[in-house]
């Protein structure tokens, strides 16, 4: 075959597929972000987001005490149940158990608890993709041999998707031992086979499209197709639960630490941290855990507000 009409061959897939990439490349994302800004919980979603994101960054700035220091230990009596857990001057959330401002330890743990929560995400993110993208590829291709490593790689994912998702990661994170990382790395490990199912689907699905059958009755290799035209295709879901993910690993991550199997440190404030701690003294200082609590549901539910308002607009049956 000569280059000429590998080049025209090339070029007739490109038109073949210029419909359907409209309509699921750059066109599909302006008309979902059109969608979205017209959306009432896209906006309380990306507002929520956006203010977690901002306190993470510059909360250490922001923060008006040390996190750390005991300044007000001699105001916090524990035996007598003397505690200073509601605002006032200079604390405006009040002191913990050990005389520390609460407000300036929240600040700071938001950055923990966005850290944990993103590089679990990405974790999950990329090894499930590059997962889902081989099993993907192989069932696409088809052959025999493509069929077995697609049935292979399905069924390991299958026995991770039938464990419950927190005794898996709780059961990495007491292998791995006590740490920051390896709560980031027990909850990434969760979130593979969500992703690794979502992109196989996606690009099985694609698979069947018009497009490919044309593209291969031109005498273009499927490889190709595949690589060029159906992996992209069939990313549009896997970013929506991305962000729908990140809830749920600030969730399962503020779970782990709130078990001790964190931040072996308990002086680094995270918000699963500050949640353990309370507990102990919920009778006495009740907003010690509603603080750190009600930081973990606002955030969490930013992000899922925000996923599930991107699966309605990215939705090709909402689409006129």
């Amino acid at each position: 075959m000569t280059t000429s009409t590998k080049t025209a061959k090339i070029d007739r897939l490109a038109e073949l597929t210029a419909q359907n990439e409209t309509t699921s490349g750059a066109s599909l994302w302006r008309e979902a972000f059109r969608r979205l800004k017209t959306n009432k919980m896209a906006i309380i979603g990306a507002a929520i987001i956006a203010v977690f994101i901002v306190m993470a960054i510059v909360g250490p700035w922001l923060a008006p005490h040390s996190a750390t220091a005991l300044t007000w230990k001699s105001e916090v009596l524990v035996n007598q149940g003397k505690f200073v857990d509601s605002p006032r001057g200079g604390n405006w959330f009040g002191l913990d158990h050990l005389g520390r401002d609460t407000f300036s330890r929240f600040l700071i743990g938001a950055r923990q608890t966005l850290l944990v929560g993103v590089v679990s995400m990405l974790i999950g993110l990329i090894v499930g993709a590059v997962i889902g993208a081989a099993s993907g590829a192989a069932a696409t291709l088809g052959g025999r041999l493509g069929q077995k490593i697609d049935t292979v790689i399905m069924r390991v994912v299958d026995m991770m998707l039938a464990l419950p998702s927190l005794l898996l990661a709780v059961s990495i994170a007491a292998v791995m031992g006590q740490s920051l990382t390896t709560v980031m790395i027990a909850v990434g490990v969760v979130q593979i086979p969500i992703f690794a199912r979502l992109l196989r689907g996606s690009m099985l699905a694609q698979g069947s499209k018009d497009y490919v059958l044309a593209a291969q009755s031109l005498g273009i290799r499927k490889r190709r197709i595949v690589v060029t035209n159906i992996l992209p295709n069939s990313l549009s879901p896997v970013i929506v639960q991305a962000t729908l993910s990140l809830a749920t690993a600030i969730i399962e991550a503020a779970a782990l630490s709130y078990l001790g199997l964190g931040n072996p440190d308990p002086a680094v404030p995270e918000w699963g941290v500050m949640l353990s701690q309370a507990q102990r003294f919920f009778e006495h200082a009740p907003m010690m855990a509603v603080y750190p609590a009600v930081g973990i549901i606002i955030t969490a539910l930013g992000f899922t507000l925000l996923g599930e308002a991107m699966r309605e607009a990215l939705d090709p049956k909402l689409r006129g």
